[in-house]
Protein backbone atom coordinates (compact mmCIF):
# COMPACT_ATOMS: atom_id res chain seq x y z
CA UNK A 1 0.00 0.00 0.00
CA UNK A 2 1.14 3.49 -0.89
CA UNK A 3 1.51 5.72 2.15
CA UNK A 4 -1.45 7.57 0.79
CA UNK A 5 -3.78 4.61 0.99
CA UNK A 6 -2.48 3.57 4.76
CA UNK A 7 -3.72 7.05 5.24
CA UNK A 8 -7.28 7.03 3.69
CA UNK A 9 -7.38 3.17 5.45
CA UNK A 10 -6.94 4.66 8.70
CA UNK A 11 -9.78 7.84 7.99
CA UNK A 12 -12.26 4.71 7.28
CA UNK A 13 -11.30 2.67 10.29
CA UNK A 14 -12.72 5.68 12.51
CA UNK A 15 -16.04 5.70 10.44
CA UNK A 16 -16.26 1.96 10.65
CA UNK A 17 -15.57 2.16 14.44
CA UNK A 18 -18.37 5.09 14.75
CA UNK A 19 -20.56 3.38 12.14
CA UNK A 20 -20.92 0.12 13.82
CA UNK A 21 -21.28 1.33 16.95
CA UNK A 22 -24.04 3.25 16.03
CA UNK A 23 -25.97 0.92 13.82
CA UNK A 24 -25.26 -2.23 16.22
CA UNK A 25 -26.78 -0.09 19.22
CA UNK A 26 -30.06 0.00 17.19
CA UNK A 27 -29.78 -3.95 16.66
CA UNK A 28 -29.42 -3.90 20.30
CA UNK A 29 -32.31 -1.68 21.64
CA UNK A 30 -34.60 -4.15 22.63
CA UNK A 31 -32.17 -5.98 24.59
CA UNK A 32 -31.34 -2.46 26.32
CA UNK A 33 -34.99 -1.78 26.59
CA UNK A 34 -36.09 -5.15 28.74
CA UNK A 35 -32.79 -4.46 31.09
CA UNK A 36 -33.45 -1.26 32.30
CA UNK A 37 -37.25 -1.16 31.91
CA UNK A 38 -37.17 1.35 29.19
CA UNK A 39 -39.75 2.86 26.79
CA UNK A 40 -39.91 3.82 23.43
CA UNK A 41 -38.83 7.71 24.65
CA UNK A 42 -36.03 5.96 26.53
CA UNK A 43 -34.61 3.57 23.53
CA UNK A 44 -34.72 7.16 20.74
CA UNK A 45 -32.74 8.94 23.28
CA UNK A 46 -29.87 6.03 23.64
CA UNK A 47 -29.73 6.68 19.86
CA UNK A 48 -30.34 10.15 19.92
CA UNK A 49 -28.37 11.62 22.55
CA UNK A 50 -25.15 9.89 20.58
CA UNK A 51 -26.38 11.46 16.88
CA UNK A 52 -27.18 15.10 19.31
CA UNK A 53 -24.02 15.78 20.32
CA UNK A 54 -22.18 14.85 17.24
CA UNK A 55 -24.77 17.13 15.17
CA UNK A 56 -24.10 19.95 17.69
CA UNK A 57 -20.25 19.98 18.31
CA UNK A 58 -18.65 18.68 14.82
CA UNK A 59 -18.30 21.79 13.35
CA UNK A 60 -16.36 23.13 16.15
CA UNK A 61 -14.12 19.88 16.27
CA UNK A 62 -13.57 21.22 12.37
CA UNK A 63 -12.80 24.49 13.75
CA UNK A 64 -10.42 23.04 16.33
CA UNK A 65 -8.78 20.91 13.99
CA UNK A 66 -7.78 23.30 11.24
CA UNK A 67 -6.19 25.50 14.76
CA UNK A 68 -4.60 23.02 16.16
CA UNK A 69 -3.98 20.51 13.49
CA UNK A 70 -6.00 17.54 11.96
CA UNK A 71 -3.52 14.76 13.07
CA UNK A 72 -4.03 15.68 16.66
CA UNK A 73 -7.41 16.22 17.13
CA UNK A 74 -8.02 13.46 15.61
CA UNK A 75 -5.69 11.42 17.86
CA UNK A 76 -7.87 12.91 20.70
CA UNK A 77 -11.09 12.23 19.19
CA UNK A 78 -10.29 8.54 19.66
CA UNK A 79 -8.99 8.15 22.84
CA UNK A 80 -12.32 10.28 24.28
CA UNK A 81 -14.28 7.21 21.99
CA UNK A 82 -12.48 4.58 23.78
CA UNK A 83 -13.14 5.79 27.01
CA UNK A 84 -16.98 6.30 26.67
CA UNK A 85 -17.09 3.27 24.73
CA UNK A 86 -15.95 1.41 28.18
CA UNK A 87 -17.99 3.41 30.02
CA UNK A 88 -21.02 2.34 27.89
CA UNK A 89 -20.18 -1.28 28.39
CA UNK A 90 -20.64 -0.65 32.30
CA UNK A 91 -23.10 1.17 32.63
CA UNK A 92 -25.32 0.67 35.95
CA UNK A 93 -28.30 2.15 34.15
CA UNK A 94 -30.19 4.06 31.53
CA UNK A 95 -29.57 7.58 32.55
CA UNK A 96 -25.80 6.53 33.07
CA UNK A 97 -25.84 4.89 29.69
CA UNK A 98 -27.21 7.99 27.93
CA UNK A 99 -24.37 10.27 29.58
CA UNK A 100 -21.35 8.18 28.77
CA UNK A 101 -23.36 7.87 25.20
CA UNK A 102 -22.34 11.42 25.80
CA UNK A 103 -18.77 11.52 26.00
CA UNK A 104 -18.39 8.64 23.32
CA UNK A 105 -20.12 10.86 21.08
CA UNK A 106 -17.27 13.91 21.71
CA UNK A 107 -14.93 11.54 21.20
CA UNK A 108 -16.92 10.62 17.34
CA UNK A 109 -17.22 14.26 16.58
CA UNK A 110 -13.50 14.48 16.49
CA UNK A 111 -13.29 11.83 14.06
CA UNK A 112 -15.44 11.91 10.56
CA UNK A 113 -15.18 15.06 9.79
CA UNK A 114 -11.27 15.53 10.42
CA UNK A 115 -10.41 12.41 9.01
CA UNK A 116 -12.52 14.20 5.99
CA UNK A 117 -10.23 16.83 6.12
CA UNK A 118 -7.86 15.03 6.14
CA UNK A 119 -8.56 12.89 3.07
CA UNK A 120 -9.28 16.38 1.28
CA UNK A 121 -5.60 17.25 1.92
CA UNK A 122 -3.88 14.10 0.98
CA UNK A 123 -6.04 14.01 -2.07
CA UNK A 124 -5.57 16.95 -4.02
CA UNK A 125 -6.50 15.59 -7.48
CA UNK A 126 -10.20 15.94 -8.30
CA UNK A 127 -10.78 12.11 -10.03
CA UNK A 128 -8.10 10.89 -6.77
CA UNK A 129 -10.33 13.05 -4.12
CA UNK A 130 -13.27 11.17 -5.78
CA UNK A 131 -12.20 7.75 -5.96
CA UNK A 132 -11.33 8.38 -2.03
CA UNK A 133 -14.62 9.57 -1.12
CA UNK A 134 -16.13 6.52 -2.98
CA UNK A 135 -13.78 3.92 -0.89
CA UNK A 136 -15.10 6.82 2.31
CA UNK A 137 -18.67 6.21 1.34
CA UNK A 138 -18.05 1.75 1.05
CA UNK A 139 -16.90 1.63 4.46
CA UNK A 140 -19.81 3.70 5.32
CA UNK A 141 -21.93 1.55 3.90
CA UNK A 142 -19.69 -1.56 5.06
CA UNK A 143 -20.74 0.23 8.81
CA UNK A 144 -24.31 0.16 7.83
CA UNK A 145 -24.23 -2.79 7.09
CA UNK A 146 -21.86 -5.20 9.32
CA UNK A 147 -23.44 -3.15 12.60
CA UNK A 148 -26.39 -5.20 12.60
CA UNK A 149 -24.76 -8.33 12.29
CA UNK A 150 -21.96 -7.88 14.83
CA UNK A 151 -24.35 -6.28 17.06
CA UNK A 152 -26.88 -9.12 17.07
CA UNK A 153 -24.07 -11.44 17.47
CA UNK A 154 -22.58 -9.79 20.42
CA UNK A 155 -25.97 -9.59 21.97
CA UNK A 156 -26.39 -13.55 21.78
CA UNK A 157 -23.39 -13.72 23.75
CA UNK A 158 -23.31 -14.13 27.60
CA UNK A 159 -22.56 -10.60 28.13
CA UNK A 160 -25.02 -9.46 26.10
CA UNK A 161 -25.51 -6.12 25.00
CA UNK A 162 -22.49 -4.30 26.59
CA UNK A 163 -20.23 -6.21 24.29
CA UNK A 164 -21.66 -3.62 21.30
CA UNK A 165 -18.87 -1.25 23.39
CA UNK A 166 -16.25 -3.55 24.49
CA UNK A 167 -15.55 -4.30 20.92
CA UNK A 168 -14.58 -0.70 20.17
CA UNK A 169 -11.94 -0.66 22.42
CA UNK A 170 -8.97 -2.91 20.78
CA UNK A 171 -9.87 -1.32 17.27
CA UNK A 172 -9.97 2.26 18.53
CA UNK A 173 -6.19 1.65 20.19
CA UNK A 174 -5.40 0.11 16.82
CA UNK A 175 -6.59 2.91 14.92
CA UNK A 176 -4.95 5.67 17.47
CA UNK A 177 -1.70 3.98 17.07
CA UNK A 178 -1.63 3.75 13.44
CA UNK A 179 -3.10 7.26 12.72
CA UNK A 180 0.49 8.36 15.05
CA UNK A 181 2.83 7.28 12.60
CA UNK A 182 1.21 7.54 9.21
CA UNK A 183 -1.34 10.51 8.74
CA UNK A 184 1.01 13.78 8.09
CA UNK A 185 -0.44 16.95 10.23
CA UNK A 186 -2.03 19.75 8.52
CA UNK A 187 -3.44 23.38 9.44
CA UNK A 188 -4.76 26.51 8.32
CA UNK A 189 -1.90 29.18 8.25
CA UNK A 190 -4.92 31.69 9.81
CA UNK A 191 -7.31 29.72 12.04
CA UNK A 192 -10.70 31.21 12.83
CA UNK A 193 -11.51 32.19 16.27
CA UNK A 194 -13.65 30.53 18.37
CA UNK A 195 -17.24 31.22 18.18
CA UNK A 196 -18.83 30.83 21.52
CA UNK A 197 -21.97 32.73 20.68
CA UNK A 198 -22.64 31.01 17.57
CA UNK A 199 -21.80 27.21 19.19
CA UNK A 200 -24.47 28.35 21.63
CA UNK A 201 -26.95 29.02 19.23
CA UNK A 202 -26.44 25.84 17.29
CA UNK A 203 -26.96 23.81 20.57
CA UNK A 204 -29.68 25.31 21.40
CA UNK A 205 -31.24 24.74 19.08
CA UNK A 206 -30.56 21.36 17.76
CA UNK A 207 -31.12 20.34 21.27
CA UNK A 208 -34.56 22.21 21.87
CA UNK A 209 -35.81 20.90 18.57
CA UNK A 210 -34.42 16.98 19.27
CA UNK A 211 -36.10 17.01 22.76
CA UNK A 212 -39.52 18.80 21.28
CA UNK A 213 -39.94 16.12 19.05
CA UNK A 214 -38.79 13.33 21.17
CA UNK A 215 -40.83 14.47 24.24
CA UNK A 216 -43.67 15.99 22.28
CA UNK A 217 -46.62 13.12 23.08
CA UNK A 218 -45.57 12.39 26.53
CA UNK A 219 -45.83 16.63 27.01
CA UNK A 220 -48.56 17.10 25.03
CA UNK A 221 -47.98 18.64 21.21
CA UNK A 222 -50.37 21.31 22.08
CA UNK A 223 -49.23 22.22 25.86
CA UNK A 224 -47.49 25.06 26.93
CA UNK A 225 -44.39 23.34 27.72
CA UNK A 226 -43.78 21.93 24.30
CA UNK A 227 -44.08 25.14 22.55
CA UNK A 228 -41.88 27.03 24.95
CA UNK A 229 -39.15 24.14 23.60
CA UNK A 230 -39.96 24.64 20.18
CA UNK A 231 -40.03 28.02 20.68
CA UNK A 232 -36.97 28.00 22.09
CA UNK A 233 -35.42 26.23 18.72
CA UNK A 234 -37.09 29.39 16.91
CA UNK A 235 -35.50 31.49 18.66
CA UNK A 236 -32.13 29.89 18.29
CA UNK A 237 -32.49 29.57 14.93
CA UNK A 238 -33.43 33.06 14.43
CA UNK A 239 -30.18 34.04 16.56
CA UNK A 240 -27.86 32.16 14.18
CA UNK A 241 -29.55 33.77 11.17
CA UNK A 242 -29.09 37.17 12.79
CA UNK A 243 -25.42 37.02 14.70
CA UNK A 244 -23.41 34.65 12.72
CA UNK A 245 -23.07 37.02 9.36
CA UNK A 246 -22.24 40.07 11.51
CA UNK A 247 -19.74 37.73 13.29
CA UNK A 248 -15.83 38.20 11.70
CA UNK A 249 -15.58 34.31 11.76
CA UNK A 250 -18.44 32.16 12.24
CA UNK A 251 -18.94 29.16 13.50
CA UNK A 252 -21.68 28.34 10.74
CA UNK A 253 -19.97 30.36 7.85
CA UNK A 254 -23.55 30.94 6.12
CA UNK A 255 -21.83 32.46 2.37
CA UNK A 256 -21.37 28.93 2.06
CA UNK A 257 -25.33 28.27 1.58
CA UNK A 258 -25.28 31.42 -1.39
CA UNK A 259 -23.69 27.40 -3.42
CA UNK A 260 -26.17 25.89 -4.68
CA UNK A 261 -24.35 22.97 -4.95
CA UNK A 262 -23.54 23.08 -0.88
CA UNK A 263 -26.90 23.89 0.40
CA UNK A 264 -28.72 21.43 -1.79
CA UNK A 265 -25.79 18.54 -0.79
CA UNK A 266 -26.54 20.00 3.26
CA UNK A 267 -30.24 19.54 2.27
CA UNK A 268 -30.07 16.25 1.05
CA UNK A 269 -28.05 14.61 3.87
CA UNK A 270 -30.68 15.81 6.24
CA UNK A 271 -33.12 13.71 4.34
CA UNK A 272 -30.76 10.81 3.38
CA UNK A 273 -29.46 9.89 6.83
CA UNK A 274 -33.43 11.02 7.90
CA UNK A 275 -33.93 8.07 6.32
CA UNK A 276 -31.29 5.91 6.95
CA UNK A 277 -31.66 6.77 10.82
CA UNK A 278 -35.80 5.72 10.89
CA UNK A 279 -34.68 2.71 8.27
CA UNK A 280 -32.59 1.21 11.21
CA UNK A 281 -34.61 1.90 14.25
CA UNK A 282 -37.75 0.62 12.80
CA UNK A 283 -36.56 -2.09 11.43
CA UNK A 284 -34.86 -3.20 14.72
CA UNK A 285 -38.09 -3.09 16.34
CA UNK A 286 -40.30 -4.78 13.65
CA UNK A 287 -37.91 -7.57 13.33
CA UNK A 288 -37.34 -8.87 16.98
CA UNK A 289 -40.90 -6.82 19.06
CA UNK A 290 -43.34 -7.37 15.86
CA UNK A 291 -41.77 -10.21 14.45
CA UNK A 292 -40.31 -12.02 17.30
CA UNK A 293 -36.36 -12.59 15.54
CA UNK A 294 -33.36 -12.77 18.24
CA UNK A 295 -30.84 -10.09 17.92
CA UNK A 296 -28.83 -12.37 15.71
CA UNK A 297 -31.36 -13.40 13.15
CA UNK A 298 -31.77 -9.73 12.72
CA UNK A 299 -28.54 -8.69 11.77
CA UNK A 300 -28.33 -12.15 9.49
CA UNK A 301 -31.65 -10.79 8.06
CA UNK A 302 -29.83 -7.40 7.11
CA UNK A 303 -26.75 -8.44 5.45
CA UNK A 304 -28.29 -7.79 1.67
CA UNK A 305 -27.58 -4.00 3.15
CA UNK A 306 -23.88 -4.68 3.65
CA UNK A 307 -22.89 -6.98 0.37
CA UNK A 308 -24.66 -4.28 -1.49
CA UNK A 309 -22.83 -1.06 0.09
CA UNK A 310 -19.77 -3.16 0.11
CA UNK A 311 -20.10 -3.79 -3.54
CA UNK A 312 -21.71 -0.42 -4.98
CA UNK A 313 -19.53 1.71 -2.39
CA UNK A 314 -16.14 1.79 -4.75
CA UNK A 315 -18.16 1.65 -7.97
CA UNK A 316 -19.79 4.64 -7.06
CA UNK A 317 -16.75 6.26 -6.73
CA UNK A 318 -15.99 5.60 -10.03
CA UNK A 319 -19.39 6.85 -11.53
CA UNK A 320 -19.13 10.11 -9.25
CA UNK A 321 -15.42 10.47 -11.18
CA UNK A 322 -16.75 10.20 -14.14
CA UNK A 323 -20.49 11.41 -14.85
CA UNK A 324 -20.53 13.56 -11.73
CA UNK A 325 -22.87 13.62 -9.13
CA UNK A 326 -26.55 13.93 -10.65
CA UNK A 327 -26.56 10.01 -11.46
CA UNK A 328 -25.35 9.28 -7.97
CA UNK A 329 -27.92 11.22 -6.51
CA UNK A 330 -30.97 9.76 -8.72
CA UNK A 331 -30.33 6.20 -8.10
CA UNK A 332 -29.81 6.94 -4.35
CA UNK A 333 -33.10 8.47 -4.04
CA UNK A 334 -34.89 6.09 -6.12
CA UNK A 335 -33.27 3.03 -4.14
CA UNK A 336 -34.62 5.04 -1.16
CA UNK A 337 -38.42 5.16 -2.66
CA UNK A 338 -38.60 1.24 -3.32
CA UNK A 339 -37.35 0.15 0.07
CA UNK A 340 -39.85 2.74 1.12
CA UNK A 341 -42.71 1.72 -0.87
CA UNK A 342 -41.96 -2.04 -0.02
CA UNK A 343 -41.46 -1.61 3.65
CA UNK A 344 -44.72 0.57 3.86
CA UNK A 345 -46.55 -2.60 3.77
CA UNK A 346 -45.02 -5.38 5.66
CA UNK A 347 -46.78 -7.13 8.51
CA UNK A 348 -46.14 -10.13 10.71
CA UNK A 349 -46.50 -12.35 8.17
CA UNK A 350 -44.30 -10.43 5.16
CA UNK A 351 -41.95 -13.06 3.51
CA UNK A 352 -38.25 -13.17 3.93
CA UNK A 353 -37.50 -12.62 0.04
CA UNK A 354 -39.48 -9.38 0.21
CA UNK A 355 -37.69 -8.13 3.30
CA UNK A 356 -34.61 -9.51 1.64
CA UNK A 357 -34.76 -6.67 -1.49
CA UNK A 358 -35.81 -4.23 0.23
CA UNK A 359 -33.48 -4.23 2.68
CA UNK A 360 -31.20 -4.60 -0.54
CA UNK A 361 -32.08 -1.21 -2.38
CA UNK A 362 -31.57 0.58 1.16
CA UNK A 363 -28.02 -0.70 0.95
CA UNK A 364 -27.84 0.16 -2.65
CA UNK A 365 -29.48 3.57 -1.03
CA UNK A 366 -26.77 4.41 1.56
CA UNK A 367 -23.91 3.60 -0.61
CA UNK A 368 -25.16 5.39 -3.53
CA UNK A 369 -26.00 8.79 -1.47
CA UNK A 370 -22.93 9.24 0.54
CA UNK A 371 -20.18 10.39 -1.78
CA UNK A 372 -22.09 12.54 -4.10
CA UNK A 373 -23.04 14.73 -0.69
CA UNK A 374 -19.27 14.66 0.22
CA UNK A 375 -17.78 15.71 -2.85
CA UNK A 376 -20.99 18.27 -3.61
CA UNK A 377 -20.68 19.38 -0.45
CA UNK A 378 -16.93 20.15 -0.60
CA UNK A 379 -16.21 20.49 -3.82
CA UNK A 380 -15.43 24.18 -4.75
CA UNK A 381 -14.68 25.51 -1.56
CA UNK A 382 -11.72 27.38 -0.25
CA UNK A 383 -9.33 25.02 0.54
CA UNK A 384 -8.64 27.04 3.97
CA UNK A 385 -12.10 25.83 4.62
CA UNK A 386 -12.01 22.37 4.04
CA UNK A 387 -12.37 21.78 7.82
CA UNK A 388 -15.47 24.00 8.48
CA UNK A 389 -17.21 23.21 5.02
CA UNK A 390 -16.80 19.02 6.05
CA UNK A 391 -18.20 19.31 9.38
CA UNK A 392 -21.20 21.61 8.41
CA UNK A 393 -21.87 18.24 6.20
CA UNK A 394 -21.38 16.06 8.97
CA UNK A 395 -23.62 17.83 11.45
CA UNK A 396 -26.45 17.97 8.71
CA UNK A 397 -26.05 13.95 8.06
CA UNK A 398 -25.89 13.35 12.30
CA UNK A 399 -29.07 16.27 12.69
CA UNK A 400 -30.53 13.93 10.09
CA UNK A 401 -30.21 11.22 11.50
CA UNK A 402 -31.22 12.48 14.85
CA UNK A 403 -34.52 13.31 13.54
CA UNK A 404 -35.26 10.61 12.03
CA UNK A 405 -34.97 8.68 14.85
CA UNK A 406 -36.76 10.96 16.74
CA UNK A 407 -39.66 11.25 14.11
CA UNK A 408 -39.66 7.34 14.12
CA UNK A 409 -39.95 6.68 18.17
CA UNK A 410 -42.74 8.99 17.62
CA UNK A 411 -45.02 6.82 15.42
CA UNK A 412 -44.35 4.07 17.42
CA UNK A 413 -44.95 5.97 20.96
CA UNK A 414 -48.80 5.32 20.50
CA UNK A 415 -48.40 1.71 19.72
CA UNK A 416 -48.11 -1.13 22.79
CA UNK A 417 -44.71 -2.71 22.67
CA UNK A 418 -45.05 -6.33 22.87
CA UNK A 419 -44.06 -9.44 20.69
CA UNK A 420 -46.00 -10.58 17.83
CA UNK A 421 -47.88 -7.57 17.56
CA UNK A 422 -49.67 -7.09 14.14
CA UNK A 423 -50.16 -3.23 15.61
CA UNK A 424 -46.75 -3.23 16.16
CA UNK A 425 -46.26 -3.78 12.64
CA UNK A 426 -48.76 -1.71 10.77
CA UNK A 427 -47.21 1.50 13.42
CA UNK A 428 -43.93 1.06 11.63
CA UNK A 429 -45.72 1.59 8.05
CA UNK A 430 -45.96 6.02 8.83
CA UNK A 431 -42.21 5.75 8.92
CA UNK A 432 -41.56 3.55 5.85
CA UNK A 433 -43.75 6.14 3.79
CA UNK A 434 -41.62 8.79 5.10
CA UNK A 435 -38.18 7.25 3.57
CA UNK A 436 -40.19 6.96 0.48
CA UNK A 437 -40.57 11.16 0.83
CA UNK A 438 -37.09 11.35 1.52
CA UNK A 439 -36.47 9.57 -1.70
CA UNK A 440 -38.54 12.10 -3.76
CA UNK A 441 -36.49 15.00 -2.27
CA UNK A 442 -33.54 13.56 -3.03
CA UNK A 443 -33.85 13.04 -6.66
CA UNK A 444 -35.63 16.34 -7.04
CA UNK A 445 -32.73 18.35 -5.16
CA UNK A 446 -29.66 15.95 -6.82
CA UNK A 447 -31.26 17.10 -9.86
CA UNK A 448 -31.46 21.02 -9.24
CA UNK A 449 -27.88 21.00 -7.48
CA UNK A 450 -26.08 19.68 -10.81
CA UNK A 451 -27.46 21.92 -13.15
CA UNK A 452 -24.70 24.95 -14.56
CA UNK A 453 -27.19 27.52 -13.19
CA UNK A 454 -26.17 25.91 -9.56
CA UNK A 455 -22.62 25.14 -10.89
CA UNK A 456 -22.28 28.93 -11.02
CA UNK A 457 -23.07 29.75 -7.54
CA UNK A 458 -20.25 27.27 -6.27
CA UNK A 459 -17.74 29.29 -8.44
CA UNK A 460 -19.25 32.64 -7.19
CA UNK A 461 -18.48 31.27 -3.63
CA UNK A 462 -15.03 30.22 -4.06
CA UNK A 463 -14.18 32.97 -5.78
Amino acid sequence: MTPRSIVLAVCCTSILLVGIDMTAVNVALPAIGASFQAGASGLSWTIDAYTLVLATFIMLAGSLADRFGRKRVFGIGLVVFIIGSGLCAVAPNLGALIAFRVLQALGGCMLNPVAMAIISNVFQDRAERARAIGVWAGVTGLALGLGPVVGGALVSSPLGWRWIFVINIPIGLIAMLLAQRVVPESKVERPRRFDLVGQLFVAGMLASLTYGIIEGPRLGWGSPAEAAILGLAAICLIGILVYEPRCAEPLLELRFFRSIPFTAANVIAIVAFAGIGSFLYLNSIYLQDARGYSAFDTGLLMLPVSVVSVIWGPLNGHVLARFGARIPFVLAGVAFIVAGVMLATVTTGTSIGWLLVAYAAMGFANSAVGSPITHTAVAGMPPAQAGVAAGVNSTTRQFGQTIGVAVAGVTLGAAPVAEHMPQLAAATHPGWWLIAGYGCAIVALGYVSTTSFAKETALRVAA
